[in-house]
């Protein structure tokens, strides 16, 4: 970065020309277009929307905004200075007349003067050294921008990091109930759902099947065969039993037994008739087939009608003493464990994963695209009926945004650190004198106004110190 300009400004700092004002423009107009071209591996000033662009070290530019600040400073500078030397022309023009009115003036000129000069020492302190000597204390900003990075996070840390400003904050905000306004206003409910669908098809859409592929592999069905699940099986076999979870499989096995029996009746019987001794007559074999048919059609039948059938119960009593010997058994443990590791051992276990994966996001991504859709329009009712729910329970309101509260603060307390640490390395990353230009350009208008306060205010403490010598005896 070329800092010429910068150095010769710094080298005539003295009380602000209007020559030092068009110089200190020019400066930061070629420092805003350099930055475009560093080298250093800083950050590069990348144009956005409306003019703005990314300035020197990531600063935010807007070009306009930028130039009417410096025509305000400028302005400010001006007048700062004038009357700087119109302190200096009556002070000329009055000394030697050290009595009467003329005295008094002469006083306040002389007074002002001095009052002009410091203030402006302490306002370029405060970004360059004063008349480019490295007077100790001078230029601030660019030598202890570290320190002022370090005080500001720890400002934020000490006055908005705290819990009970941070509860007080979330709970005057009544997260909960604005968001339920928010969703019950027209429309909005359909657009966070439909922007929560396209959000969710694109992430469905951007996960690649190699790593599905790669987490079934290398962590789900190696971490699977690593886990005993008998024990986990039994128990879970048992409590499916006990609840009668498993009434409803039983019931829909015997329809489809049914069905194939009623839809496959001549290849039964072919079967019955074919296991039939070779001396049986043919039309007998056919009568036991057709009655064997029958009475299969009536058992099964009677199985399903009744809850309490013996097969029922013999099946139930099959599946409890299973899952018991799963949990307690070690000869029967160690055979599901055998057949767990056959089973997860087949190259075609992650190949069926891999096929249940990719029809379970086509199912979700279809369904989700529809927008007229019965998921999308079942998603839109719930989230309007959650929100008004939400607005008629004030009790639920409070205890999700206590919730709120709890999760803001544990947030804050586990990364807030984390966050007031960004603080201070941004600003261990800038240039002290590119920051030091910023921060003028941001506030140097409001300071000139120290320096025209300064010359005032002197001038009137000089027109008293002389009123107080004249009353005082010699």
């Amino acid at each position: 970065m070329d800092t010429t300009p910068q150095q010769t400004r710094e080298r005539g700092s003295g009380p602000s020309t209007a020559s030092d004002e068009t110089s200190h423009e020019t400066t930061g107009t070629a420092t805003g277009a350099s930055s475009s071209s560093r080298s250093d591996g800083g950050p590069r000033s990348r144009p956005a929307g409306g003019g703005s662009g990314g300035g020197p070290l990531g600063f935010m530019v807007d070009p306009a905004l930028d130039a009417r600040r410096r025509r305000d400073l400028r302005r400010m500078r001006l007048v700062a200075t004038g009357l700087l030397v119109l302190a200096a022309v009556v002070y000329v023009l009055t000394r030697g007349h050290d009595d009467g009115l003329l005295g008094f003036v002469n006083a306040g000129a002389e007074a002002s003067m001095v009052g002009a000069c410091a203030d402006w020492f302490a306002v370029t302190a405060i970004f360059r050294h004063p008349l480019g000597l490295p007077i100790p204390h001078t230029a601030l900003i660019p030598r202890k921008k570290e320190m002022i990075g370090r005080s500001l996070e720890e400002f934020v840390s000490e006055n908005f990091m705290r819990e009970d400003i941070i509860r007080e904050r979330v709970l005057d905000a009544e997260p909960t109930r604005r968001a339920a306004e928010w969703a019950l206003a027209p429309g909005h409910a359909k657009r966070l759902v439909d922007e929560v669908a396209t959000v969710t098809v694109h992430a469905l859409h951007r996960i690649p099947d190699d790593d599905v592929r790669a987490v079934i592999e290398q962590a789900v069905l190696p971490r699977l065969a690593q886990e005993p699940i008998s024990s986990l099986a039994g128990g879970l076999l048992d409590q499916v039993v006990r609840d009668d979870a498993h009434v409803g499989l039983v019931d829909l096995a015997l329809d489809e037994m049914r069905v194939w029996l009623v839809d496959n009746e001549d290849l039964f019987e072919s079967l019955i008739t074919q296991r039939a001794p070779a001396w049986v007559p043919t039309a007998v074999n056919d009568l036991v087939a057709r009655k064997i048919h029958v009475e299969a059609l009536k058992w099964l039948a009677d199985i399903r009608n009744d809850p309490k059938h013996d097969v029922r119960l013999a099946l139930d009593k099959l599946l409890i003493d299973l899952a018991d010997d799963l949990q307690h058994d070690p000869v029967t443990q160690a055979k599901a464990e055998r057949l767990k590791e056959r089973v997860l051992s087949h190259p075609q276990v992650a190949d069926t994963a891999m096929s249940l994966w990719g029809s379970l996001r086509a199912v979700v991504v279809a369904a989700l695209e529809d927008e007229e859709g019965p998921v999308r329009v079942r998603a839109v009712t719930e989230v309007t009926g959650l929100a008004e729910r939400l607005l008629a329970d004030a009790a639920l309101r409070d205890r999700i945004d206590a919730r709120i509260c709890d999760a803001t603060v544990y947030a804050i307390d586990r990364y807030g650190t984390e966050l007031t640490r960004i603080i201070s390395d941004t600003v261990d990353r800038w240039d002290g004198k590119e920051t030091a230009e910023r921060v003028e350009l941001q506030v140097g208008r409001d300071l000139q106004f120290i320096r025209i306060n300064g010359t005032l205010v002197g001038g009137l403490i000089g027109m008293v110190i002389h009123a107080v010598s004249i009353l005082l005896p010699s």
